[in-house]
């Protein structure tokens, strides 16, 4: 598929429209799971949390039986276990997560967003949605109180974080648990996805990913 650049767009604007169609592979993809899934959400799913976290994670896209259903990040799925156990171990909610978005949870001073927003095919968006939906993430990174750590889950979130962030990917490559400190005195660290696929296959442990919020949660008390 031959490159092409996304729709400029108000760059202020953190969260997209519910019926927002700038990527027509995913509004597609979406209108079908209306009437598949006429009690989901089918829409962009929003960010969740603490509107001035100091932590944010930022995850690649919503599930399909996952977010796109329940529209809150993480909740409803396999990586939504490990994630939101990981965030009440270190004292970022108040340890409610039951899988669904009316269960009583509630982020303490951290937020969870996704590189992007809509469900994509497969778990897999192509290059153009993810620029595309760069915007919000960039936004949401510009904010006027910005988080002062970021947690990337995924090669993909890693790459279109630092994308977002202005900065080369040369200079900051993708790792588990590379950390690096940024001229702006922000930490950011990159993470292997809390997918089924990764924990299955032992690539990511719960030992392994439980120590990316312990350095989160000590670069904040520090």
């Amino acid at each position: 598929m031959p490159d092409q650049k996304p729709a400029q767009h108000n760059s202020k604007q953190i969260e997209p429209d519910y019926d927002c169609a700038q990527c027509p592979r995913l509004r597609s993809f979406i209108n079908e799971k209306k009437i598949e899934f006429p009690d989901y959400f089918n829409g962009p799913v929003p960010n969740f949390g603490d509107p001035n976290a100091a932590l944010l994670i930022i995850g690649l896209a919503p599930g399909l039986h996952g977010a796109n259903q329940t529209a809150r990040p993480f909740t409803g799925d396999w990586a939504g276990d490990l994630l939101y156990d990981a965030l009440a171990k270190y004292g970022f909610s108040n340890d409610k997560y039951a899988k669904h978005a009316n269960d009583g949870l509630v982020l303490l001073n951290a937020k969870i967003t996704n590189a992007v927003r809509c469900v994509p095919p497969q778990n897999k968006p192509i290059g153009i949605e993810i620029r595309t939906c760069r915007q919000y993430l960039q936004a949401e990174l510009e904010r006027k109180i910005p988080a002062q750590v970021l947690i990337t889950l995924g090669k993909i979130s890693h790459d279109s974080t630092i994308r977002a962030l202005g900065l080369k990917l040369a200079d900051y490559p993708f790792g588990h648990h590379k950390v690096y400190d940024l001229e702006d005195g922000r930490r950011l660290i990159s993470s292997y996805h809390c997918s089924r696929y990764n924990t299955n296959t032992k690539r990511l442990t719960e030992d392994m990913f439980f120590k990316i919020f312990a350095e989160a949660k000590a670069f904040l008390d520090s």
